[in-house]
């Protein structure tokens, strides 16, 4: 027998004492089951109205199960193994993630599956746990105002003096990003962050020569 033969032998004999059982398949797949509803229910409650998609949610819910099975399949045989890899490798998704924070429920979505196909319960549990506490925490921090953006049309140049006052009443931070001159008239874009929203919008319309007006906010990222 050379090292060869002896490696092989290693190699299948490990598959073969990884046999699986009936109670084994049965425990595994109860705990993914249960870590995917707790990962539905995280999903759930700290995902906004308006951008919760509930067939993304049943995804996450149903990926540590599909993902725990194929652990334990990929465990108990080499042929299986061999093609799962191979398989996998030609997989293509091509659903785009609109929100940043989905790629974290993905990611630990199948984490947690190859760790419980990997039989690592305990494991999978401080996981879940700490993430689900993490990104709660994460959530419920308060965060700064998002900025707001300013559209003034005016009949020329000299209104942005009485403009640029007006706004500093309002806003101790603010910064004018562009400057559209045409022969219709002039128009200002600025960036600011203000509370008082429609005082500012009051205040501004009442001075001379301006023409319109448009205050526009988004809850997207904000500036620290």
């Amino acid at each position: 027998m050379n090292f060869s033969d002896i490696i092989k032998n290693s190699v299948l004999e490990k598959f073969q004492a990884g046999d699986l059982t009936t109670t084994t398949v049965v425990l595994t797949l109860a705990i993914a089951v249960a870590a995917g509803l707790f990962i539905y229910l995280v999903y759930r409650l700290n995902s906004r109205s308006g951008f919760y998609n509930r067939d993304f949610n049943k995804s996450l819910a149903t990926l540590p199960v599909i993902t725990a099975g194929i652990m334990l399949a990929m465990g108990s045989n080499l042929t299986i193994s061999l093609g799962m890899v191979g398989a996998l490798s030609i997989v293509r998704f091509r659903n785009a993630v609109k929100d940043a924070a989905d790629l974290t429920y993905l990611f630990w979505s199948i984490s947690a599956g190859i760790v419980i196909g990997a039989g690592l319960f305990e494991l999978a549990f401080w996981l879940s746990l700490v993430v689900a506490v993490l990104t709660t925490f994460l959530d419920l921090l308060p965060v700064l105002r998002a900025p707001c953006l300013l559209v003034v049309s005016a009949q020329d140049l000299s209104a942005e003096t009485a403009l640029m006052e007006c706004v500093g009443k309002f806003c101790r931070r603010y910064q004018v990003r562009s400057r559209n001159v045409t022969k219709r008239g002039v128009e200002w874009i600025v960036e600011m962050q203000v509370r008082q929203e429609g005082e500012l919008l009051q205040s501004v319309s009442a001075l001379p020569q301006i023409q319109s007006l448009h205050l526009m906010t988004h809850d997207g990222d904000v500036r620290f």
